[in-house]
């Protein structure tokens, strides 16, 4: 009795191969293994499709469809083989590289404009003079309107809080001026400032009207020192800028005409 294999089954026999098999060459294997490649890769266009036979048993993941329920995604585990190219990073010291070049250039950026830069404060001289005098008190009454330049070189806009203004005859104090929130400055670009400060000559100083009024002189120029104070703002940072100057007034009559400093002693 000749009992046949099983379906699936393979019988080998020692020392026996087919004719056909025995008579292939090294190219004609090589050529077969090109072969099978293509044939792998025609096959992978083809939709899946599930052989059910004798011996066969049915997937119990996807129920023979070829795909994986919506609501069993996050409960399945995929094995993949140890050499599957997908478990090889692709460039990662490229990635890594360009990265922290990217942070770098980044952080240079931000440091860059976002840096702190002192404002400047520059003084632009007198602009108008107008003298008045009390006779019967000998007094001299002038208003003096100076002229600040203040020039932002930052990438934000700056506040001027204040400016505080301070005017010496032979070191006594003869008028003061405060301003508070004084203007805006704009990124990258310069404001002026006018501001006029009220003076009074008396009391101990009462032979300045004299010098003033004295008709056989021509020119009466006084020398006053001022102080100015000026408080900025921008960001989280906040610094002062401090001016004094020495300025020649001509007492005797009204002036328009621009007068620069005499002195500029200092910034801070």
């Amino acid at each position: 009795m000749v009992q046949r294999p099983a379906m699936g089954s393979c019988q080998s026999h020692g020392g026996f191969r087919p004719l056909a098999e025995s008579s292939r060459t090294e190219g004609d294997k090589d050529d077969d293994s090109l072969d099978g490649q293509d044939r792998q890769d025609d096959i992978a266009q083809f939709p899946y499709v599930e052989f059910t036979g004798r011996d066969s048993i049915t997937c119990p993941t996807c129920q023979g469809t070829g795909r994986i329920p919506t609501g069993q995604v996050n409960e399945l585990v995929a094995l993949i083989p140890y050499s599957d190219q997908r478990l090889r990073p692709q460039r990662t010291k490229l990635y890594v590289v360009l990265s922290v070049v990217l942070c770098l250039l980044a952080s240079a950026l931000v440091a860059f404009f976002l840096f702190p830069r002192s404002v400047l404060v520059s003084d632009d001289g007198i602009k108008v003079v107008t003298v008045q005098f009390d006779r019967n008190n000998s007094k001299v009454f002038i208003n003096m309107t100076s002229t600040l330049n203040i020039s932002n070189p930052n990438f934000y806009t700056v506040s001027v809080d204040s400016l505080t203004s301070q005017v010496l005859y032979m070191k006594t104090v003869i008028g003061t001026q405060q301003l508070s929130n004084v203007l805006q400055i704009q990124p990258l670009s310069q404001r002026q400032v006018n501001f006029t400060v009220a003076m009074e000559i008396s009391g101990s100083l009462s032979y300045v009207y004299t010098f003033c009024t004295m008709a056989t002189i021509k020119v009466h120029n006084i020398v006053v020192f001022m102080q100015t104070s000026v408080k900025t703002s921008y960001m989280v940072r906040s610094a002062q800028n401090s001016l004094e100057s020495y300025r020649y007034i001509d007492c005797g009559s009204n002036s328009t005409v621009h007068r620069a400093p005499v002195l500029q002693l200092g910034a801070l």
